[in-house]
């Protein structure tokens, strides 16, 4: 492959993203070109809050073509567009044959959730001290293990030990939570998801771990149950308040994550008509929520 690299104002990044696309490059990725200096731009989006711009104020462009005559003929067409003006080419280069799949794997070792339980991507050995453990590779759906608001779950239920009764897992993702509620000794697991490629990720990644579970779409999470899980994020956890609690059994417990620490209160003034909640962990600047019925 053949990588084509552009720096781009941030009012030129649509227009050129729109053409590299059409000129049939295989990828097109857009980057801050001031990364790592003093002039670094956060960008960020969440459902709510308004959406991140589609680049920086100076982007770097990269498209990846098959040949070096695709590339070449693409830079020389946008060189002479109008909407190319202010934008600059940084160079034609070739990229070097990697191992992807090496390469990609090195990028997710074990994950230690509690000193005897983990997370293990398929192609890693055990560590001797887990006694309990998760065999779970990266796939289409969130949740690895990898990100503190999963973690933190995790470690709530490995503190827990038992007790979960019936177990919803709402917005599962890759169903990692309720793997792990199963591994702990759940039996009755429900986990939905609005995203049937989470649902189908779920139940494989629940078949290859032997442990049984119900994966469906979320008119599928039915009644009441002793533990309900939800790792999301602050805005769909306040819209979805009012149904997340009306699962929670007497004496159950609801789980709550993809909290940063600042949304605590908003997120305790939403559940508040419903179940007081309370901040059971955190770890890098994200909270974990919990409730008691």
């Amino acid at each position: 492959m053949f990588e084509l690299s552009l720096l781009c104002p941030e009012e030129r990044i649509e227009a050129v993203g729109e053409a590299l696309e059409a000129l049939d490059a295989l990828s097109v990725s857009v980057e801050d070109a001031d990364a790592q200096t003093d002039a670094e731009q956060a960008l960020f989006g969440e459902p709510g809050m308004p959406p991140p711009k589609d680049g920086w104020q100076r982007s770097r462009v990269v498209a990846l073509f098959p040949t070096q005559e695709a590339a070449g003929e693409a830079r020389a067409l946008l060189e002479v567009q109008d909407f190319f003006a202010g934008c600059r080419v940084l160079g034609l280069s070739d990229v070097p044959d990697q191992d992807w799949v090496r390469l990609t794997q090195s990028q997710f070792a074990p994950v230690e959730i509690t000193p005897e339980f983990w997370i293990v991507p398929t192609w890693h050995e055990l560590p001797p001290q887990a006694t309990r453990h998760i065999r779970l590779d990266p796939g289409l759906a969130f949740g690895t293990g990898t990100h503190p608001t999963t973690r933190m779950c995790l470690r709530w239920t490995a503190r827990r030990g038992g007790g979960f009764g019936r177990v919803l897992d709402y917005g599962c993702g890759s169903g990692i939570l309720a793997i792990g509620a199963a591994k702990f000794g759940a039996v009755d697991i429900d986990a939905v998801d609005i995203d049937p490629a989470a649902v189908e990720s779920t139940r494989l990644n629940a078949e290859a771990n032997g442990v049984a579970l119900k994966a469906g779409l979320p008119d599928a999470a039915q009644g009441l149950y002793g533990t309900v899980f939800a790792n999301i994020l602050a805005t769909p956890l306040k819209v979805l308040a009012p149904l997340l609690c009306a699962h929670v059994d007497a004496g159950g417990h609801l789980v709550l994550a993809g909290i940063l620490e600042r949304q605590a209160a908003e997120l305790q003034e939403a559940y508040a008509p419903w179940l007081p909640l309370q901040v059971s962990d955190a770890e890098d600047g994200w909270i974990l929520m919990t409730a008691s019925r």
